[in-house]
């Protein structure tokens, strides 16, 4: 019986290149200028190994909403396991990976400090504080802000109440009220507060998620809500991963 080939996931990951740039995106959005830089590789090389982890489905990118002409490259993180936790059963049915048991994070993870960054703190940058907030039990100190500050908007409030969550009474927060202060990261929702971001103290962990406004999806607040559907859950499926590497990076410090 001749010898099975690997599943497709190992030949496409087992690629140093291909693992570099996994690596890099799996901590945060980047455009290809930057990968390029960080990995010290041309820029044709680059886009044809994102091309090939394109085709497998492990990323997907966006246009820059503060460049149109450059888009960022995100990694399916979930994607990521669900391939290689396949591969792994295909090699033996005793590395199936289980279910993972359901979140204890209030009780595991150390006190960190993570600011969440938007242009309007009115609803990306929200929607992801009240999650770590709900998600860690308060154990990790979070806070957003924005370059430039609007009201909460309406959609945010209704979407998060339908994760069981009250953004009721919160208010939107200059990204100057949280100068000078430190913190452990600080996570940037949007593509221009990017270019804004003033630096902190302390050198924190900067971290990139190129989530679109879903404020600017239609003209009325119904017509925009499936956008605010959309950017909770995918802030929702990215959180417990961020969670995750804290908890790893802050228990290899102790």
């Amino acid at each position: 019986m001749p010898n099975p080939a690997p599943p497709t996931v190992l030949r496409t990951v087992g690629h140093p290149l291909r693992w570099g740039l996994l690596s890099e995106l799996a901590r945060s959005d980047r455009r290809v200028r930057e990968l390029c830089d960080l990995l010290g590789q041309p820029q044709s090389l680059v886009s044809y190994h994102l091309g090939r982890l394109r085709a497998d489905g492990l990323l997907s990118t966006r246009r820059s909403a503060a460049d149109g002409r450059d888009s960022y490259y995100t990694l399916d993180l979930a994607r990521c396991g669900e391939l290689l936790a396949v591969a792994a059963g295909a090699l033996h049915p005793g590395l199936r990976a289980a279910a993972p048991p359901g979140p204890a994070w209030e009780k595991s993870l150390p006190r960190v400090r993570i600011l969440f960054l938007c242009t309007g703190n009115s609803a990306r940058s929200q929607i992801a504080e009240a999650l770590v907030e709900h998600l860690t039990g308060g154990a990790i100190e979070v806070a957003s802000a924005g370059s430039h500050p609007k009201p909460l908007h309406p959609n945010a409030v209704r979407v998060m109440r339908d994760h069981g969550i009250d953004l009721r009474g919160r208010r939107s927060k200059h990204l100057d009220e949280f100068a000078g202060q430190p913190f452990d990261r600080v996570i940037s929702l949007c593509d221009r507060v990017r270019e804004v971001c003033p630096e902190f103290p302390g050198r924190p962990d900067l971290i990139h998620w190129s989530i679109p406004d879903p404020a600017r999806e239609g003209d009325t607040d119904e017509e925009s809500y499936p956008a605010f559907e959309r950017t909770a859950a995918e802030l929702a499926a990215r959180i417990p991963f961020l969670l995750a590497l804290i908890e790893h990076t802050e228990s290899t410090r102790r």
